[in-house]
């Protein structure tokens, strides 16, 4: 409807009329349904930029990694915020951001009793069930979940392996090697494992990404140990990291912005593990940390050379970057890198060649895809064996996400092949 009645026309005469010849009433609403409409679409642009990033045509789900990727990473910003505002650690910030989407209090049902419980002063979560008929004492794997050694948990893994396997132990930490030595020496203990109803014969220790890392280090640590009675029948180890010497082995090239692992944010976890300085983190992403001016770390640099462990299906057409002169101070600071219970894959031979048949699970698109590949080469030739398990179609963290809204069709293929070398080799 117009907002005036009529116009003066020559002569003084007015008349009626319905058209709009003065301002429309209704013009301000349309202009402000324009207006929204522009800042909906500048929102909805703003949120597909920040969502989209490139992935390769040969990774699972890729829209829905793009997702995720985008939740983890406003996760990480977020947390990267506090802690500037000073306000808390990130880690700290992010652990519990991360946590609160799938916290869990230990629960039991007709099928499962679960139990938090502490080993010798280490809180863990044990999954239990009645025994088999044919098994009256249990397979038993001792399980180490991953998260940059500070993050998250793994009740949801843990509850579906203990329907085919149980029971399982979940070490937390952050003390991370020195409790999961101590909680897992608890365990093996003849008491304990009668308490538990576990065969001391059939006990596997496993963990993924940085609950891999543990696992190998427990692992080489247990056969130098003469005080232990029992000992570990096998290792499963779901996409380790397992050095911290070579940032830029073909892997680290490849997918050095690919989710939910960047280049970027492995090193920075290293440094936190370490208690190092952040300004340490450009200069070893370039490798400067184990130049070869650096006298520390000439001993081990063989038993890392990518160019001689991977195959050339995996090294393609990268190059080593070794550079001449770097920064000494880092290792000097730094000793736990040349530590093999922080990076199992320097290990000596003597050592590697003790441990059991052992499980490795590998993902293409993975930073931490050619730790995998040099330490099931570096086993092999130790007299170990080895399954390599690589899955063509996998991402760095892919075997938790298998539940909806988060599942992916790789995260199913691995957690069932994982399962299945447990159950034909436990």
């Amino acid at each position: 409807m117009s907002s005036c009645r009529g116009q003066k026309l020559a002569g003084g005469l007015r008349v009626a009329s319905s058209f709009p010849l003065c301002q429309p009433a209704g013009e301000p609403s349309r202009g402000k349904m324009r207006s929204s409409c522009v800042l909906l679409t500048a929102l909805v642009a703003l949120a597909a930029y920040y969502v989209y990033i490139p992935l390769p045509g040969s990774v699972s789900d890729p829209w829905k990694l793009m997702l995720l990727d985008a939740t983890f990473r406003g996760a990480q910003q977020v947390s990267n915020l506090i802690h500037y505002l000073g306000l808390s650690h990130h880690l700290l910030a992010l652990n519990f951001i991360i946590v609160s989407f799938g916290k869990k209090s230990a629960w039991s049902s007709a099928r499962v009793k679960v139990t938090d419980t502490d080993f010798d002063g280490v809180e863990v979560r044990v999954f239990e069930g009645p025994p088999k008929p044919e098994e009256p004492l249990k397979r038993s794997v001792v399980y180490i979940h991953g998260g940059g050694w500070a993050l998250a948990s793994a009740n949801g893994l843990l509850l579906w392996l203990w329907e085919r396997r149980g029971p399982f132990i979940l070490v937390y930490f952050p003390e991370q090697i020195h409790d999961v030595v101590r909680a897992t020496k608890y365990f093996l203990k003849p008491e304990v494992l009668q308490k538990y109803m576990v065969d001391p014969g059939r006990i596997c220790i496993s963990g993924d990404s940085a609950g891999g890392n543990l696992a190998a280090a427990l692992g080489q640590q247990f056969t130098q140990d003469a005080s232990l009675k029992n000992k570990l029948k096998l290792q499963a180890l779901i996409y380790p990291v397992l050095q911290a010497l070579d940032f830029n082995t073909p892997s680290y090239q490849q997918n050095v912005n690919t989710p939910i692992l960047p280049r970027y944010v492995m090193v920075k976890y290293w440094v936190d593990y370490f208690k190092g300085n952040y300004d340490f983190v450009q200069a070893m992403i370039v490798n400067n940390h184990t130049s070869l001016d650096v006298e520390e770390a000439a001993a081990v640099r063989a038993r890392l050379n990518w160019t001689s462990l991977l195959p050339a299906s995996f090294t393609k057409n990268y190059k080593p970057v070794v550079q001449t002169t770097g920064n000494a101070r880092i290792v000097q600071e730094l000793p736990q890198l040349l530590d093999a219970r922080s990076a199992p894959l320097i290990a000596d031979q003597a050592v590697l060649q003790l441990l059991p048949k052992t499980y490795i699970l590998t993902c293409e698109h993975d930073v931490l895809r050619d730790d995998g590949i040099m330490y099931a080469k570096r086993l092999e030739s130790a007299g170990v064996e080895v399954t390599l398990d690589h899955f063509e179609d996998g991402f760095h963290g892919c075997m938790i996400f298998t539940s909806w809204p988060t599942n992916f069709s790789v995260g199913i293929r691995t957690r069932n092949s994982y399962i299945k070398w447990l159950d034909q080799n436990l």
